[in-house]
């Protein structure tokens, strides 16, 4: 097996656990289920991750990165703010429709997080995240767009994650596209409304 740098092997480890858990859930999947969906070695793994905790920080870290660069990417300027914001909206929920086993993993990874004693901080750094995203992509699209905000960037950031996570919820509960497309048209014009231009 060839030799890898250390922070190359966690990313591969951290992919290959993301792809174990999607298809058969976070209960089910095994440090040795890992190294195997991997191509290493148990030892491998257990020089790579010393605990679960540092793991599933890896997992968590590394979804939330996906969509976000997904996210940055739809979110470039348009003709009106309206445009943009619904832009990047968009963007998130193509990789929504897209992947929806990944974002269904991150919901039992805040539950398995939130039951598992000494792994609650874990669910909050999740949701934190998702706020602080929130809050760059905000404050990017502000310089890049030139206006203020009406409410302060944290508040709108957490009403932000609070709503896709539920619209995403929804979609994986139901699984109705049409729906989530209204209810982000909504949360567009909310969002546009709390957004003056300078």
């Amino acid at each position: 097996m060839a030799r890898m740098p250390l922070a190359e092997r966690r990313r591969q480890l951290t992919e290959a656990a993301i792809r174990a858990m999607t298809r058969d859930g976070v209960a089910r999947t095994t440090t040795r289920s890992i190294a195997a969906e991997a191509g290493v070695s148990l030892s491998v793994f257990h020089y790579c991750f010393d605990s679960k905790q540092l793991l599933l920080e890896s997992v968590l870290t590394t979804i939330t990165g996906h969509y976000v660069t997904v996210v940055k990417e739809g979110i470039q300027p348009r003709a009106t703010v309206h445009e943009t914001v619904r832009a990047g909206f968009q963007a998130y929920w193509d990789h929504v429709a897209a992947r929806p086993g990944e974002h269904m993993l991150t919901y039992e990874l805040t539950q398995y997080a939130l039951r598992e004693p000494g792994f609650e901080h874990l669910a909050r750094r999740q949701y934190e995240l998702y706020s602080a995203t929130y809050a760059e992509l905000l404050e990017q699209l502000g310089r890049s767009m030139d206006f203020e905000l009406l409410v302060p960037v944290d508040v709108l950031a957490r009403y932000l994650a609070a709503m896709t996570d539920g619209v995403t919820l929804n979609f994986l509960v139901l699984g109705q596209t049409d729906t989530a497309a209204d209810i982000l048209d909504m949360i567009t014009d909310h969002v546009a409304g709390l957004i003056r231009e300078r």
